[in-house]
């Protein structure tokens, strides 16, 4: 097997291997496994050679044993055991089983929707394992069926597709349940699949604690789940921006399926910045207003970077909130922590006081270390 030196200072960098972090050549394919030694040449851990982001890796054990079907096995079983709360919900039928390092394989997540396992690969390198990871998802779970997402650089060109594997194919949109609330997901689509789980306990503040009698703004509303927290809260009015021309009709669907008439919501598909503009013409404020971008986007109008762009997002929403107004300003960015985030969330504030109501970041599901707890969202009250 493949050996590599890993000095002393970097022990701490680990699972995530960097080029920086080892001596030595690397492997030339995705996939290869490897050992790390110190400098005495004593084994630290056995990885595998896959490009992500900055890294060209991730630590698979520590205990210098097989990569094989029985280790998979192990790990999603110890995984999904520790979600055994969620599996037992009543109300709540979709989650994250396994994710990434923080279950001890980075590179990989899988979701859970109701029977239907989603996998994906963020890496040629952890793609390699894909025939070991399918059988040992179904030797510690019942499977409905399996799909796959490949969320890695093919040929320089950055590719999000899923796949059916195996299984009994579903008949999308399935409908399942989050908090008691419905959403419509496809896992047959493209790269989305409807809803973001990682936003779970934030869907469930706004609905049970933020929404009743209020009027909603939802900026970059992807398929209105957010939206859809807000009605089910007893909003009297919610609406839904995004740019996106098919936002429309999965917005209705999601308010359909939670008996909701969407005729009695304002859904626009159109740049968040251009409604920013027209909010204010119109002399709009909004008692709640939240604010998820993506980390980077581009319309024809518009270039934007949540890293940079962030305070003047939330300057142009701060403009449109009603005095005692909540926002709800959230980023899934990772290149930057939460501290960074208040920085850029006072800035935007310029001296005007705000309030701090709660924080949240991933939630339990998302098993993960604290480097890589990448979700970040503040709840803030505008006092003037």
């Amino acid at each position: 097997m493949h050996t590599l030196q890993i000095p002393k200072k970097f022990m701490d960098t680990l699972p995530l291997i960097t080029r920086e972090t080892v001596n030595g050549e690397l492997p030339t394919k995705e996939g290869t496994l490897f050992k790390l030694v110190d400098s005495q040449g004593e084994y630290v851990a056995t990885a595998y050679y896959g490009l992500q982001n900055k890294g060209v890796g991730w630590v698979l054990s520590e205990e210098n044993e097989e990569i094989d079907e029985d280790f998979f096995t192990r790990k999603f079983r110890a995984a999904f055991a520790e979600r055994s709360e969620f599996y037992e919900s009543f109300d709540t039928t979709a989650f994250r089983v396994f994710n990434g390092e923080g279950d001890g394989i980075g590179g990989l997540t899988i979701e859970f929707f109701d029977g239907y396992y989603v996998i994906n690969f963020y890496s040629e390198g952890i793609y390699a394992f894909r025939h070991f990871i399918y059988e040992a998802i179904e030797n510690v779970a019942d499977v409905r069926a399996i799909y796959e997402k490949k969320r890695f650089d093919t040929n320089g060109q950055y590719i999000e597709q899923d796949d059916f594997v195996r299984g009994e194919p579903g008949e999308f949109p399935i409908i399942i349940q989050e908090n008691g609330m419905n959403f419509a997901v496809d896992l047959n689509d493209g790269a989305m699949t409807g809803i973001f789980l990682d936003q779970r306990n934030v869907r469930r503040a706004i609905r049970d604690n933020y929404s009743e009698g209020k009027e909603v703004l939802n900026t970059f509303s992807y398929t209105g789940a957010f939206s859809v927290a807000a009605a089910l809260g007893g909003a009297m009015k919610t609406t839904s921006v995004d740019v996106a021309k098919r936002s429309l009709p999965k917005t209705i669907e999601q308010f359909s399926v939670n008996a909701i008439d969407y005729e009695a919501q304002d859904i626009k598909v159109m740049d968040v910045f251009s409604y920013f503009n027209y909010a204010k013409r119109h002399n709009l404020l909004f008692d709640l207003v939240i604010l998820d971008p993506p980390s980077f986007a581009r319309t024809k109008k518009v270039t934007f970077s949540s890293a940079k762009d962030y305070p003047k997002l939330l300057a142009e929403a701060i403009a449109i909130t009603a005095k005692n107004g909540v926002i709800v300003a959230s980023t899934n960015n990772a290149s930057f922590d939460m501290k960074k985030f208040k920085q850029m969330i006072a800035k935007a504030f310029d001296g005007k006081k705000y309030r701090i109501l709660e924080e949240h970041q991933l939630p339990e599901d998302f098993s993960t270390l604290p480097e890589f707890n990448y979700l970040k969202v503040v709840f803030l009250q505008k006092l003037k």
